[in-house]
Protein backbone atom coordinates (compact mmCIF):
# COMPACT_ATOMS: atom_id res chain seq x y z
CA UNK A 1 0.00 0.00 0.00
CA UNK A 2 1.41 3.77 -0.60
CA UNK A 3 2.11 5.87 1.66
CA UNK A 4 0.36 9.16 0.40
CA UNK A 5 2.10 12.94 0.90
CA UNK A 6 1.78 16.71 0.39
CA UNK A 7 4.08 17.68 -2.36
CA UNK A 8 4.50 21.53 -3.05
CA UNK A 9 6.74 22.26 -6.26
CA UNK A 10 7.82 25.99 -4.67
CA UNK A 11 9.32 28.79 -6.95
CA UNK A 12 11.98 29.69 -9.63
CA UNK A 13 13.61 26.04 -9.87
CA UNK A 14 11.72 24.24 -7.63
CA UNK A 15 9.03 22.72 -10.36
CA UNK A 16 11.70 21.25 -12.42
CA UNK A 17 14.35 19.90 -9.44
CA UNK A 18 10.94 18.56 -8.04
CA UNK A 19 9.76 16.80 -11.03
CA UNK A 20 13.78 15.30 -11.66
CA UNK A 21 13.71 14.19 -7.76
CA UNK A 22 10.38 12.21 -7.93
CA UNK A 23 10.98 10.46 -11.83
CA UNK A 24 14.10 8.76 -9.71
CA UNK A 25 11.81 7.65 -6.80
CA UNK A 26 9.49 6.28 -9.80
CA UNK A 27 12.55 4.65 -11.04
CA UNK A 28 13.65 3.00 -8.18
CA UNK A 29 9.98 2.10 -7.25
CA UNK A 30 9.23 3.80 -4.51
CA UNK A 31 5.73 3.41 -2.43
CA UNK A 32 4.79 6.87 -2.76
CA UNK A 33 1.51 8.47 -3.85
CA UNK A 34 1.45 11.93 -4.08
CA UNK A 35 -0.92 15.27 -3.27
CA UNK A 36 -0.04 18.50 -5.04
CA UNK A 37 -0.57 21.53 -3.01
CA UNK A 38 -0.99 25.21 -3.23
CA UNK A 39 1.71 27.12 -1.68
CA UNK A 40 4.31 29.76 -2.47
CA UNK A 41 4.84 33.53 -3.95
CA UNK A 42 1.89 32.96 -6.45
CA UNK A 43 -0.42 32.44 -3.70
CA UNK A 44 1.00 35.12 -1.86
CA UNK A 45 0.44 37.15 -4.82
CA UNK A 46 -3.02 35.89 -4.94
CA UNK A 47 -3.99 37.64 -1.65
CA UNK A 48 -3.38 34.29 0.48
CA UNK A 49 -1.25 35.92 3.19
CA UNK A 50 -0.22 33.00 5.01
CA UNK A 51 1.28 31.77 1.06
CA UNK A 52 -0.92 28.68 0.96
CA UNK A 53 -4.41 28.49 0.49
CA UNK A 54 -6.74 26.64 2.94
CA UNK A 55 -6.94 23.35 1.10
CA UNK A 56 -3.30 23.27 1.19
CA UNK A 57 -3.08 23.50 4.85
CA UNK A 58 -5.74 20.96 5.71
CA UNK A 59 -4.01 18.30 3.13
CA UNK A 60 -0.80 19.09 4.89
CA UNK A 61 -2.02 18.16 8.33
CA UNK A 62 -4.37 15.10 7.10
CA UNK A 63 -1.19 13.53 5.79
CA UNK A 64 1.34 14.41 7.88
CA UNK A 65 4.58 14.60 5.35
CA UNK A 66 5.06 17.60 3.24
CA UNK A 67 7.74 17.68 0.67
CA UNK A 68 8.77 20.94 -0.61
CA UNK A 69 10.59 22.76 -3.36
CA UNK A 70 12.27 26.08 -2.54
CA UNK A 71 9.69 28.43 -1.76
CA UNK A 72 10.20 32.68 -1.78
CA UNK A 73 8.40 35.41 0.02
CA UNK A 74 7.73 38.62 -1.55
CA UNK A 75 9.46 41.10 -0.32
CA UNK A 76 8.16 44.79 0.90
CA UNK A 77 4.77 43.25 1.46
CA UNK A 78 4.64 42.64 5.43
CA UNK A 79 4.14 38.80 5.11
CA UNK A 80 5.62 36.52 7.31
CA UNK A 81 8.17 33.22 5.55
CA UNK A 82 6.49 30.68 4.09
CA UNK A 83 9.18 28.78 4.78
CA UNK A 84 9.79 29.90 8.51
CA UNK A 85 5.60 30.42 8.95
CA UNK A 86 5.30 26.20 7.83
CA UNK A 87 8.02 25.36 10.35
CA UNK A 88 6.37 26.92 13.33
CA UNK A 89 2.63 26.33 13.00
CA UNK A 90 3.13 22.93 12.89
CA UNK A 91 5.06 22.62 15.19
CA UNK A 92 8.22 20.97 13.65
CA UNK A 93 10.54 21.75 16.47
CA UNK A 94 13.64 20.23 15.31
CA UNK A 95 15.90 20.79 12.30
CA UNK A 96 18.04 17.46 10.99
CA UNK A 97 21.00 18.76 8.37
CA UNK A 98 23.64 16.27 7.40
CA UNK A 99 26.51 17.68 6.07
CA UNK A 100 28.92 14.88 4.55
CA UNK A 101 31.80 15.47 2.19
CA UNK A 102 30.54 13.71 -1.52
CA UNK A 103 32.46 12.77 -4.51
CA UNK A 104 32.90 15.03 -7.30
CA UNK A 105 32.38 17.82 -4.95
CA UNK A 106 35.86 19.64 -4.56
CA UNK A 107 35.81 21.67 -1.58
CA UNK A 108 39.23 22.81 0.48
CA UNK A 109 38.76 20.15 2.84
CA UNK A 110 38.32 17.05 0.34
CA UNK A 111 41.16 18.68 -1.60
CA UNK A 112 42.80 18.48 2.32
CA UNK A 113 41.63 14.81 2.17
CA UNK A 114 39.62 16.06 5.41
CA UNK A 115 36.37 14.30 5.33
CA UNK A 116 33.20 15.47 6.83
CA UNK A 117 30.72 13.65 8.09
CA UNK A 118 28.71 15.90 11.07
CA UNK A 119 24.86 16.80 11.82
CA UNK A 120 23.32 19.80 12.76
CA UNK A 121 20.20 19.51 15.15
CA UNK A 122 18.83 23.09 14.85
CA UNK A 123 15.77 24.46 17.42
CA UNK A 124 13.01 25.13 14.62
CA UNK A 125 10.09 27.35 16.34
CA UNK A 126 11.36 29.72 19.25
CA UNK A 127 14.10 32.19 19.58
CA UNK A 128 14.15 35.46 17.44
CA UNK A 129 12.08 33.49 14.89
CA UNK A 130 8.65 34.47 16.64
CA UNK A 131 9.50 37.84 15.15
CA UNK A 132 7.77 39.86 17.78
CA UNK A 133 9.68 43.31 17.36
CA UNK A 134 8.84 47.08 18.13
CA UNK A 135 9.83 50.42 17.70
CA UNK A 136 9.96 51.83 21.43
CA UNK A 137 10.80 55.00 20.24
CA UNK A 138 12.06 56.62 16.34
CA UNK A 139 16.02 55.62 16.81
CA UNK A 140 15.21 52.31 19.10
CA UNK A 141 14.01 49.09 18.07
CA UNK A 142 13.30 45.71 20.25
CA UNK A 143 13.00 42.36 19.77
CA UNK A 144 11.74 39.30 21.79
CA UNK A 145 13.76 36.54 21.95
CA UNK A 146 11.94 32.93 23.45
CA UNK A 147 13.58 30.27 24.72
CA UNK A 148 11.37 28.20 26.88
CA UNK A 149 12.09 25.23 28.52
CA UNK A 150 9.58 22.70 26.75
CA UNK A 151 10.96 23.79 24.07
CA UNK A 152 14.53 23.46 24.83
CA UNK A 153 13.55 19.69 26.23
CA UNK A 154 11.97 18.94 23.29
CA UNK A 155 14.60 19.51 20.38
CA UNK A 156 17.83 18.63 22.55
CA UNK A 157 16.09 15.19 23.96
CA UNK A 158 15.37 14.84 19.97
CA UNK A 159 19.10 15.11 19.19
CA UNK A 160 20.47 12.62 21.56
CA UNK A 161 18.20 9.94 19.85
CA UNK A 162 19.28 10.86 16.56
CA UNK A 163 22.43 10.58 18.06
CA UNK A 164 21.82 7.08 19.70
CA UNK A 165 20.75 6.08 16.69
CA UNK A 166 23.81 7.19 14.67
CA UNK A 167 25.99 5.32 16.76
CA UNK A 168 27.61 8.75 17.53
CA UNK A 169 29.81 9.08 20.50
CA UNK A 170 29.55 13.41 20.83
CA UNK A 171 27.07 15.68 20.64
CA UNK A 172 28.03 19.40 21.39
CA UNK A 173 25.61 22.15 23.06
CA UNK A 174 26.39 25.47 20.66
CA UNK A 175 25.51 28.64 22.83
CA UNK A 176 26.20 32.09 23.89
CA UNK A 177 25.25 31.49 27.88
CA UNK A 178 28.06 33.46 28.64
CA UNK A 179 26.19 36.77 27.35
CA UNK A 180 22.57 35.81 27.57
CA UNK A 181 22.60 34.07 30.90
CA UNK A 182 18.82 33.45 31.04
CA UNK A 183 17.94 32.42 27.52
CA UNK A 184 20.91 30.71 26.39
CA UNK A 185 21.42 30.09 29.63
CA UNK A 186 18.29 27.49 29.83
CA UNK A 187 18.99 25.80 26.61
CA UNK A 188 22.59 24.64 28.14
CA UNK A 189 20.65 23.77 31.41
CA UNK A 190 18.42 21.40 29.83
CA UNK A 191 20.91 19.80 27.93
CA UNK A 192 22.84 18.98 30.67
CA UNK A 193 19.61 17.98 32.47
CA UNK A 194 18.82 16.12 29.77
CA UNK A 195 22.14 14.36 28.71
CA UNK A 196 21.94 12.37 32.26
CA UNK A 197 19.29 9.84 30.71
CA UNK A 198 22.43 9.48 27.69
CA UNK A 199 25.61 8.13 29.68
CA UNK A 200 26.72 6.22 26.25
CA UNK A 201 27.00 10.29 24.50
CA UNK A 202 29.66 12.45 25.61
CA UNK A 203 27.60 15.87 25.94
CA UNK A 204 29.77 19.32 25.63
CA UNK A 205 29.13 22.73 25.01
CA UNK A 206 30.79 25.68 23.35
CA UNK A 207 30.51 28.93 22.84
CA UNK A 208 28.93 29.78 19.46
CA UNK A 209 31.52 31.86 17.86
CA UNK A 210 34.18 29.17 18.84
CA UNK A 211 32.35 27.03 17.49
CA UNK A 212 32.43 28.42 14.20
CA UNK A 213 35.90 28.89 14.29
CA UNK A 214 36.71 25.34 14.84
CA UNK A 215 34.36 24.31 12.33
CA UNK A 216 36.08 26.00 9.53
CA UNK A 217 39.90 25.11 10.96
CA UNK A 218 39.10 21.32 12.49
CA UNK A 219 35.66 20.01 11.49
CA UNK A 220 36.49 16.84 11.39
CA UNK A 221 36.20 16.85 15.42
CA UNK A 222 32.77 16.84 15.59
CA UNK A 223 30.07 14.71 15.36
CA UNK A 224 26.62 16.33 15.64
CA UNK A 225 25.94 19.64 17.11
CA UNK A 226 22.49 20.82 18.95
CA UNK A 227 21.60 24.76 18.74
CA UNK A 228 18.72 27.50 18.96
CA UNK A 229 17.19 28.40 16.33
CA UNK A 230 19.42 32.11 15.17
CA UNK A 231 22.65 30.23 16.07
CA UNK A 232 21.66 27.41 14.28
CA UNK A 233 20.70 29.43 11.32
CA UNK A 234 23.31 30.26 10.85
CA UNK A 235 25.92 27.34 11.59
CA UNK A 236 24.05 25.04 9.48
CA UNK A 237 24.86 27.54 6.34
CA UNK A 238 28.34 27.55 7.41
CA UNK A 239 28.23 23.86 7.27
CA UNK A 240 26.97 23.36 3.91
CA UNK A 241 29.93 25.59 3.06
CA UNK A 242 31.77 23.24 4.25
CA UNK A 243 31.23 20.54 1.72
CA UNK A 244 30.01 22.54 -1.32
CA UNK A 245 27.37 24.52 -0.31
CA UNK A 246 23.24 24.67 0.03
CA UNK A 247 22.83 23.14 -3.23
CA UNK A 248 24.35 19.77 -1.57
CA UNK A 249 22.64 20.40 1.93
CA UNK A 250 19.49 18.26 3.20
CA UNK A 251 16.67 19.59 5.54
CA UNK A 252 14.13 17.89 7.45
CA UNK A 253 11.92 19.62 9.57
CA UNK A 254 10.70 17.12 12.54
CA UNK A 255 7.61 17.32 14.37
CA UNK A 256 5.09 15.17 17.05
CA UNK A 257 2.34 15.54 14.26
CA UNK A 258 4.19 16.76 10.90
CA UNK A 259 7.05 16.84 9.40
CA UNK A 260 8.43 18.92 6.66
CA UNK A 261 11.44 17.92 4.13
CA UNK A 262 12.56 20.86 1.44
CA UNK A 263 15.39 21.93 -0.39
CA UNK A 264 16.67 25.23 1.69
CA UNK A 265 18.70 27.18 -0.89
CA UNK A 266 16.97 29.83 -3.13
CA UNK A 267 14.58 29.43 -5.70
CA UNK A 268 17.67 30.97 -8.26
CA UNK A 269 14.80 33.03 -10.98
CA UNK A 270 17.28 33.72 -13.05
CA UNK A 271 17.87 30.35 -14.25
CA UNK A 272 14.48 29.04 -13.27
CA UNK A 273 12.88 27.25 -17.11
CA UNK A 274 16.44 26.89 -18.58
CA UNK A 275 16.57 22.85 -17.16
CA UNK A 276 19.90 23.54 -15.74
CA UNK A 277 19.48 23.32 -12.09
CA UNK A 278 21.52 21.07 -9.35
CA UNK A 279 18.32 18.91 -7.60
CA UNK A 280 21.23 17.71 -5.23
CA UNK A 281 19.81 18.73 -2.52
CA UNK A 282 16.06 18.20 -2.89
CA UNK A 283 17.10 14.92 -3.47
CA UNK A 284 19.13 14.19 -0.31
CA UNK A 285 16.01 15.34 1.24
CA UNK A 286 13.79 13.28 -0.28
CA UNK A 287 16.41 10.62 1.02
CA UNK A 288 16.10 11.78 4.76
CA UNK A 289 12.06 11.38 3.73
CA UNK A 290 12.59 8.15 2.69
CA UNK A 291 14.30 7.05 5.81
CA UNK A 292 11.79 9.07 8.39
CA UNK A 293 8.89 7.08 6.58
CA UNK A 294 10.97 3.55 7.21
CA UNK A 295 11.88 3.05 3.37
CA UNK A 296 15.88 2.86 4.51
CA UNK A 297 16.59 0.34 1.63
CA UNK A 298 15.10 2.87 -1.44
CA UNK A 299 16.72 5.50 0.58
CA UNK A 300 20.01 3.72 0.40
CA UNK A 301 20.06 2.59 -2.70
CA UNK A 302 18.92 5.94 -4.21
CA UNK A 303 22.21 7.71 -1.99
CA UNK A 304 24.43 5.06 -3.21
CA UNK A 305 23.32 5.70 -7.26
CA UNK A 306 23.22 9.55 -6.13
CA UNK A 307 27.02 9.28 -4.88
CA UNK A 308 28.09 6.75 -7.63
CA UNK A 309 27.02 9.35 -10.13
CA UNK A 310 29.16 12.38 -8.78
CA UNK A 311 32.05 9.59 -8.39
CA UNK A 312 32.06 9.59 -12.33
CA UNK A 313 31.81 13.06 -12.78
CA UNK A 314 28.35 13.92 -13.73
CA UNK A 315 28.08 17.27 -12.63
CA UNK A 316 25.30 20.26 -12.84
CA UNK A 317 26.73 23.77 -14.10
CA UNK A 318 27.10 24.66 -10.86
CA UNK A 319 29.95 22.60 -9.40
CA UNK A 320 32.48 19.66 -10.52
CA UNK A 321 35.32 19.22 -13.15
CA UNK A 322 34.89 22.06 -15.76
CA UNK A 323 36.83 19.81 -18.01
CA UNK A 324 33.72 17.42 -18.37
CA UNK A 325 30.50 19.16 -20.04
CA UNK A 326 28.27 19.97 -17.33
CA UNK A 327 24.71 17.99 -17.81
CA UNK A 328 20.94 19.56 -16.99
CA UNK A 329 18.98 18.79 -14.79
CA UNK A 330 17.22 15.94 -16.68
CA UNK A 331 20.54 14.33 -17.63
CA UNK A 332 21.78 14.39 -14.33
CA UNK A 333 18.82 12.97 -12.81
CA UNK A 334 18.62 10.11 -15.82
CA UNK A 335 22.33 9.48 -14.75
CA UNK A 336 21.19 8.67 -11.01
CA UNK A 337 18.36 6.20 -12.28
CA UNK A 338 20.92 4.93 -14.80
CA UNK A 339 22.98 4.04 -11.82
CA UNK A 340 20.38 2.42 -9.48
CA UNK A 341 22.16 -0.26 -8.26
CA UNK A 342 25.53 0.85 -8.47
CA UNK A 343 27.88 1.52 -4.84
CA UNK A 344 30.57 4.64 -4.96
CA UNK A 345 34.34 2.61 -4.48
CA UNK A 346 34.13 5.79 -1.61
CA UNK A 347 31.74 6.23 0.90
CA UNK A 348 28.48 3.90 0.30
CA UNK A 349 25.99 4.03 2.50
CA UNK A 350 23.98 1.22 3.77
CA UNK A 351 20.14 0.62 4.88
CA UNK A 352 19.69 2.60 7.91
CA UNK A 353 16.78 4.09 9.89
CA UNK A 354 19.06 7.68 10.42
CA UNK A 355 15.42 8.79 11.87
CA UNK A 356 12.83 7.71 14.63
CA UNK A 357 10.51 5.91 12.19
CA UNK A 358 7.30 8.15 11.94
CA UNK A 359 4.15 6.84 13.90
CA UNK A 360 0.36 6.75 12.69
CA UNK A 361 -0.29 10.08 11.65
CA UNK A 362 -3.62 11.90 14.02
CA UNK A 363 -5.12 14.96 14.67
CA UNK A 364 -5.12 16.39 18.16
CA UNK A 365 -8.53 17.43 19.50
CA UNK A 366 -7.04 20.70 21.14
CA UNK A 367 -3.61 22.62 21.28
CA UNK A 368 -0.89 20.96 23.53
CA UNK A 369 0.03 23.26 26.35
CA UNK A 370 2.94 22.47 28.60
CA UNK A 371 4.13 23.81 31.54
CA UNK A 372 6.63 23.59 34.86
CA UNK A 373 4.39 22.78 37.97
CA UNK A 374 5.71 23.55 41.67
CA UNK A 375 7.91 26.38 41.23
CA UNK A 376 7.62 28.88 44.02
CA UNK A 377 7.38 32.44 42.46
CA UNK A 378 8.00 35.98 44.09
CA UNK A 379 7.30 39.16 42.56
CA UNK A 380 10.67 41.71 43.32
CA UNK A 381 9.77 44.57 41.25
CA UNK A 382 9.52 45.87 37.82
CA UNK A 383 11.23 47.46 35.42
CA UNK A 384 9.94 50.42 33.39
CA UNK A 385 10.97 51.26 29.33
CA UNK A 386 10.88 54.75 28.92
CA UNK A 387 11.30 57.46 26.30
CA UNK A 388 13.04 60.36 27.31
CA UNK A 389 16.10 62.73 26.31
CA UNK A 390 16.53 64.16 29.79
CA UNK A 391 20.20 63.15 31.74
CA UNK A 392 20.07 60.11 33.93
CA UNK A 393 20.28 62.23 37.48
CA UNK A 394 17.31 64.11 35.87
CA UNK A 395 14.82 60.93 34.97
CA UNK A 396 16.09 59.68 38.27
CA UNK A 397 14.28 62.81 40.41
CA UNK A 398 11.26 61.97 38.29
CA UNK A 399 11.25 58.15 39.06
CA UNK A 400 11.73 58.75 42.65
CA UNK A 401 8.42 61.10 42.94
CA UNK A 402 6.51 58.44 42.12
CA UNK A 403 8.00 55.46 44.92
CA UNK A 404 5.75 54.47 47.87
CA UNK A 405 6.73 53.18 51.33
CA UNK A 406 7.16 49.50 49.34
CA UNK A 407 9.70 50.46 46.71
CA UNK A 408 13.09 51.17 45.82
CA UNK A 409 14.80 52.93 42.70
CA UNK A 410 17.58 50.70 41.98
CA UNK A 411 19.11 51.43 38.77
CA UNK A 412 18.84 53.14 35.59
CA UNK A 413 20.27 51.51 32.19
CA UNK A 414 20.30 52.93 28.50
CA UNK A 415 21.05 50.51 25.54
CA UNK A 416 21.55 47.77 28.74
CA UNK A 417 24.60 49.80 30.29
CA UNK A 418 24.06 51.58 33.99
CA UNK A 419 24.06 54.87 33.98
CA UNK A 420 22.68 55.83 37.62
CA UNK A 421 23.11 55.78 40.20
CA UNK A 422 26.92 55.15 39.00
CA UNK A 423 27.88 55.46 35.06
CA UNK A 424 29.96 56.92 33.30
CA UNK A 425 30.27 60.18 30.73
CA UNK A 426 31.45 58.44 28.19
CA UNK A 427 28.79 55.99 27.92
CA UNK A 428 26.83 57.56 24.84
CA UNK A 429 22.63 57.58 25.38
CA UNK A 430 19.65 56.47 23.13
CA UNK A 431 16.07 58.28 23.91
CA UNK A 432 15.11 54.76 25.64
CA UNK A 433 16.07 54.29 29.34
CA UNK A 434 15.26 51.30 31.44
CA UNK A 435 14.01 52.11 35.23
CA UNK A 436 14.28 49.66 38.18
CA UNK A 437 12.24 49.83 40.91
CA UNK A 438 12.64 46.89 43.32
CA UNK A 439 10.72 46.00 46.55
CA UNK A 440 12.35 47.39 50.33
CA UNK A 441 13.05 44.02 51.82
CA UNK A 442 10.65 42.26 54.28
CA UNK A 443 7.98 44.15 51.97
CA UNK A 444 5.11 41.70 50.34
CA UNK A 445 4.12 43.53 47.16
CA UNK A 446 0.69 43.00 44.30
CA UNK A 447 1.17 42.49 40.51
CA UNK A 448 -1.57 45.83 40.90
CA UNK A 449 1.66 47.95 42.86
CA UNK A 450 3.46 46.83 40.26
CA UNK A 451 1.56 48.34 37.57
CA UNK A 452 0.36 51.50 39.41
CA UNK A 453 4.16 52.51 39.88
CA UNK A 454 4.34 52.17 35.91
CA UNK A 455 0.84 54.29 35.44
CA UNK A 456 2.59 57.08 38.14
CA UNK A 457 5.48 57.23 35.85
CA UNK A 458 3.60 57.31 32.76
CA UNK A 459 2.44 61.06 33.80
CA UNK A 460 5.67 62.47 33.99
CA UNK A 461 7.30 60.03 31.11
CA UNK A 462 6.38 58.32 28.31
CA UNK A 463 6.40 54.44 28.85
CA UNK A 464 7.21 52.17 26.19
CA UNK A 465 6.33 48.92 27.82
CA UNK A 466 7.39 47.24 31.46
CA UNK A 467 8.43 43.81 32.70
CA UNK A 468 8.18 42.27 35.79
CA UNK A 469 10.83 41.47 37.97
CA UNK A 470 10.51 37.56 39.11
CA UNK A 471 12.34 35.00 41.14
CA UNK A 472 11.35 31.36 40.49
CA UNK A 473 12.29 28.28 42.79
CA UNK A 474 14.49 31.26 44.82
CA UNK A 475 17.01 31.81 41.49
CA UNK A 476 16.72 35.35 40.10
CA UNK A 477 14.62 35.32 36.77
CA UNK A 478 16.05 38.80 35.18
CA UNK A 479 19.66 39.43 34.56
CA UNK A 480 22.01 42.43 36.37
CA UNK A 481 22.59 45.73 33.84
CA UNK A 482 26.28 46.00 32.45
CA UNK A 483 28.55 47.73 35.58
CA UNK A 484 25.39 47.21 37.93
Amino acid sequence: MKTKIAVANGDGIGPEIMNAVLNIFEASNVQLEYEFVEMGKSYFDAGHSTGMTALAKDTIEKLGILFKGPMETPKGKGVKSINVTARKVWNTYANQRDFRSLNGVDTVFSKAGIPINLTIIRENIEDTYGGIEHLLTYDVAVGRRIITRPGSEQVIRYAFEMARRKGYTKLACGHKANIMKLTDGMFLEVFYEVAKDFPEIQASDIIVDDLCMKLVSRPETFQSIVLTNLQGDIVSDLCAGLVGGLGFAPSANIGDNISIFEAVHGTAPDIAGKGIANPTALLLSGISMLRFLGDSVNAAKIENALLYTLEQGVHTGDFGDKTIPASNTTEFANAVIANLGQTPANGAVVATQGFEERGEAFKPLKNKLTSTAGIEEEMIGIDVFVQSDLQPAELAELAKAVLTDNFNLVMISNRGTQVWPTGSIFTELVNEYRVRFEKKDGKAITQKELLLIAAEFSDKVKVCSAEFLMNFGGKIGYTLAQGQ
